[in-house]
């Protein structure tokens, strides 16, 4: 749309935060209330190619900002997260930073606050050890810093690790309790809680109460 005279603007039938631009009596696009307030624009202003120019910038980033609020919608996300995403989307860098510090100003980023909650998450519905969720946290975006403060909580805990050791171990344990010998038993059982990023020194001596307690002996029964 080439600049000229604003010469309407309309609300949107469908959501009333947001107007329909028109200039020269034609459709230009379609803008939140907030961008229209925040760019001065009214009935009559001409627009020259460099207000029409922040214009396109302003709804980019309003758009870009819409877009990421869906996704926080579905879960809370890292910065990291939210920038590719909307780079997947093919939204311009600046309307992504823009998007990306409005949210940070309205308190809807927050890497602590989403590592807080990634590792309760995961602790609480499927457990892992401290490595696994450093590397997911890592994979995210999060900074060392960040991921080290989120972890605290859980590491200040000597036990916390090998309880949710234990309940992985046992929650799998049918599929490994018939294992041939112990060393297949340790290896099959053993293995998947490294990969679900628990430590080798807590894994160890798990898969040895393990064991002992599927071939221990039955008590001799008294004799009557």
């Amino acid at each position: 749309m080439p600049p000229g005279k604003i010469t309407s603007i309309t609300a949107q039938a469908h959501d009333s935060q947001r107007v329909n631009l028109f200039i020269d009596g034609e459709f230009a696009l379609g803008l939140s209330l907030t961008t229209l307030a925040e760019t001065g624009l009214a009935l009559g202003l001409e627009l020259d190619e460099a207000t029409w120019a922040q214009l396109e910038a302003a709804v980019a980033a309003e758009r870009a900002l819409s877009a990421a609020a869906r996704l926080l919608a579905a879960r809370p996300r890292s910065t990291a997260e939210i920038r590719q995403r909307l780079g997947r989307k093919a939204f311009a860098p600046d309307a992504i930073e823009q998007a990306i510090a409005r949210l940070d100003a309205l308190g809807l980023l927050d890497d602590a606050a989403f590592s807080r909650y990634w590792v309760e998450n995961r602790q609480n519905f499927r457990p892992r050890g401290a490595n696994a969720l450093r590397d997911e946290l890592r994979r995210k975006g999060v900074d060392r810093a960040t991921i080290a403060e989120a972890l605290a909580a859980t590491d200040a805990d000597p036990d916390g690790e090998a309880a949710r050791a234990e309940a992985v171990a046992r929650t799998a344990l049918r599929r490994y309790a018939t294992s041939p010998d112990r060393a297949t038993f340790e290896r099959r059982l053993g293995g998947l809680l490294q990969r679900r990023g628990f430590s080798l020194h807590v894994i160890r001596p798990m898969l040895a109460i393990l064991w002992n307690e599927l071939h221990a002996q039955p008590d001799a029964q008294e004799e009557r």
